[in-house]
């Protein structure tokens, strides 16, 4: 059997809905990496972007466990002396709802130009709405998410 090597021309992408509300962050965001990566695809290549575009909805009701919503911290430093910005990720969902799943699943997928290509596909919303009714999405569950 040969080895298939896709090309980037070759990939037939598709759009895909998630509906975080109630999901725990971490099974989100392992799964939706997955996908942006292409791993739920036969014709996966590791040096291709073979993903699918992922639309999330309801970012403002995912779940943390534990004490993580108090304890757990994100940093921004602006590069400047004193720049440091230190916030929990009870602050950031109230602040910015979108930047818990945005950085969750950028932490998973490959650094580098790869990734970056990856992360663009990811569009994340607040609320149940979105703008991407014309790309049709296909509304999929997630494994581990009570939905």
């Amino acid at each position: 059997m040969k080895t298939l090597h896709v090309k980037k021309s070759d990939v037939e992408r598709h759009w895909l809905l998630v509906d975080a509300a109630d999901g725990v962050l971490g099974r989100i965001a392992s799964q939706v990496a997955a996908i942006l990566r292409g791993k739920h695809t036969p014709s996966f290549t590791a040096h291709v972007d073979t993903g699918d575009f992922v639309v999330v909805i309801n970012a403002e009701k995912v779940r943390l466990t534990g004490k993580k919503m108090e304890k757990k911290r994100y940093y921004d430093y602006s590069g400047y002396p004193g720049g440091l910005r230190e916030r929990n990720a009870q602050t950031m969902q109230m602040r910015h709802p979108t930047e818990l799943i945005r950085r969750a699943v950028k932490g998973m997928l490959p650094k580098g130009a790869l990734g970056y290509s990856m992360i663009r596909k990811l569009k994340i919303y607040a609320g149940p709405e979105h703008p991407h009714e014309a790309q049709k999405p296909e509304k999929i569950v997630l494994e581990g998410i009570g939905q």
